[in-house]
């Protein structure tokens, strides 16, 4: 793992994604080294171009002074939207403390997105917080499926359990359950798993990118060679993930949960409050 420290001009940064004003990223680059992986456009903006996503990590260096709580009030905040900001070396780097230790007193709301389960840690300042909610990311409970797709990051159950210690300090939690792989990921057992300590459920189908799809299918091919076939439509036929939908809306109907579908291939998602 290739470490440098890089001077950043703005740690907090305007955001394109919907209904997010800014983003936190306190890094460049994550460990995790997830084989679908959306975040890999980041190397050629960082002088990363021609080295593999997962081997290297920039480190933020900021004069945190900067951050003034105040300028964010009403806004939202995701941290973090192309790094994890839970990496097992934000334990000996502490950015992503640093930043929201210098947030304190915003009264904007933070939305902490992760698959660590180092994101306990910081219990202490979430409550220093008017809104704040914490997530963790999933695809799979299955561990030896989990390794496959995210080689670096938490176990499943340790994620999940992590999660639940967050709820259990009276910190409102979510469950997104991505990327989905239809067939493969067990969304009705991740949920019954975590109903009691999730206070909602986001969705989000798998994401081909062309620099993802080799990767993809090499692990459907050594775990579920039969849906090979099926992936491949997966990629032209996007009316394919209708009935995907459908299966989650009815279920989450039926157990009277707050979700939200973002699938990729219509523009659009459904969300039940």
């Amino acid at each position: 793992m290739q470490i440098n420290f890089v001077e950043s001009k703005s740690i907090i940064t305007k955001s394109n994604i919907p209904n997010i004003d800014y983003v936190i990223n306190p890094y460049t680059g994550c460990t995790h080294s997830c084989i679908y992986c959306y975040a890999e456009f980041m190397k050629r903006f960082t002088n990363h171009g021609g080295e593999d996503w997962g081997s290297f990590l920039d480190v933020k260096q900021y004069d945190w002074e900067k951050i003034k709580p105040q300028k964010y009030n009403g806004k939202r905040i995701l941290l973090s939207s192309v790094t994890d900001p839970y990496l097992p070396l934000e334990m000996r780097y502490q950015n992503t403390r640093n930043v929201l230790e210098h947030l304190v007193g915003t009264t904007a709301e933070i939305s902490i997105l992760t698959k660590s389960k180092f994101v306990t840690r910081d219990i202490d300042l979430f409550q220093n917080f008017k809104h704040v909610e914490v997530g963790i990311s999933i695809s799979s409970m299955e561990e030896d499926v989990s390794r496959k797709v995210e080689p670096a990051a938490s176990k499943p159950l340790d994620r999940l359990n992590a999660l639940k210690e967050v709820h259990n300090n009276e910190i409102p939690t979510y469950v997104f359950i991505s990327p989905l792989f239809p067939q493969i990921t067990d969304f009705k057992r991740i949920i019954e798993y975590s109903r009691e300590f999730s206070d909602r459920y986001m969705f989000e189908n798998v994401n081909f990118r062309p620099h993802n799809i080799p990767r993809i299918l090499s692990f459907i091919k050594e775990i579920h060679p039969e849906l090979v076939g099926y992936y491949q439509e997966l990629r032209n036929k996007p009316n394919l993930w209708d009935s995907v939908e459908d299966e989650i809306i009815q279920y989450c109907e039926s157990k009277h949960l707050k979700y939200l579908v973002a699938f990729h291939h219509g523009g659009f998602s459904k969300e039940k409050k």
